[in-house]
């Protein structure tokens, strides 16, 4: 009950929480995936390195790690886990014949949240990953929370630093392009002096959820920037794709169809934007990719606004 209260409180929705159970014998895993199956996704990895591709491209809630494993030992696959940004914060609970004292430290010293002995009791095995399930969602909630604009509801500049860092690296690690949109609002202050700030408000969170309905892929991100600005993170997009988003955003908010009667770009309120787009290398940044798409924003204000200019960086 206080897991789908937890899943019903976030502002996205969450999908079934999944459990990864990791050990080299067979019969372990039939035990544990019979316990959880009618209630969560169970994962099921037989090693390591399959443990911890799984992790990084399933992103479990929970992992049940057995320590001793042919090839790489259970304690390994819990320090790359914690020493990875991207799975860091997926909570390991230690399952194994392993009961001394010293092992249970070991395994809570490299990040593991909890520590149960085999044979394992389903009652108490059950409990206790219920129990780190709600922790985590509570602390994916809160997290969810903190990188969320106020306002608009859509991720914030916070969230924007976190995820252009993740997506560059990404992009480079795998030798695709990254496209990022910077807009804004044309004639934004105009708008708040003859309509008022609450209307302003408005504006701002109806033009956010257009924003948001123009993006379909799920590593795609609008962020609200700062003010009336904008940005939009696209992951594994070329330029002519970031021209085609950015194309659709430019339509999306001008089909909103809202009055501004002091903005020079058009009796409705209109955005500029400028795109930028790079395959990441080593003596690139993605601080300049930012500051390119920046650059393209104010040469499609001094074109004459509601427009895109976009660039290509080598």
């Amino acid at each position: 009950m206080i897991l789908e209260q937890l899943r019903d409180a976030f502002p996205h929705p969450v999908g079934p929480l999944r459990i990864l159970v990791v050990d080299d014998q067979p019969v372990n895993i039939r035990v544990l995936h019979q316990l959880f199956k009618d209630e969560f996704d169970v994962l099921m990895a037989t090693d390591g390195e399959q443990a911890i591709t799984l992790c990084k491209e399933q992103q479990p809630d929970i992992v049940l790690l057995d320590v001793v494993m042919p090839g790489i030992s259970g304690h390994d696959v819990c320090r790359r886990l914690k020493a990875d940004p991207d799975t860091r914060d997926i909570p390991v609970i230690f399952v194994t014949s392993q009961n001394q004292d010293g092992d249970e430290a070991l395994g809570f010293d490299i990040g593991a949240v909890d520590f149960i002995t085999k044979p394992i009791n389903p009652v108490i095995v059950s409990a206790r990953v219920r129990t780190h399930l709600v922790l985590k969602l509570q602390s994916d909630l809160l997290r969810s929370i903190a990188m969320m604009d106020g306002l608009t509801r859509i991720a914030n500049r916070r969230k924007f630093d976190e995820e252009l860092t993740i997506s560059w690296r990404a992009c480079l690690r795998e030798g695709r392009p990254l496209s990022l949109v910077l807009l804004d609002l044309d004639c934004f202050k105009q708008f708040n002096d003859r309509y008022g700030h609450q209307q302003g408000d408005a504006c701002l969170t109806a033009v956010a959820e257009a924003l948001n309905r123009s993006v379909r892929r799920p590593l795609d991100l609008v962020a609200r920037y700062g003010g009336e600005e904008f940005v939009c993170i696209l992951p594994g997009t070329d330029s002519q794709g970031g021209l085609k988003c950015a194309e659709v955003m430019r339509a999306a908010v001008k089909a909103l169809k809202i009055e501004h009667q002091d903005s020079a770009a058009g009796p409705f309120v209109s955005i500029s934007l400028g795109v930028a787009t790079q395959i990441p290398h080593a003596d690139a940044s993605p601080e300049a990719l930012l500051a390119a798409a920046d650059e393209q924003l104010y040469q499609a204000k001094r074109a004459g606004r509601d427009r895109v200019s976009a660039i290509t960086l080598a």
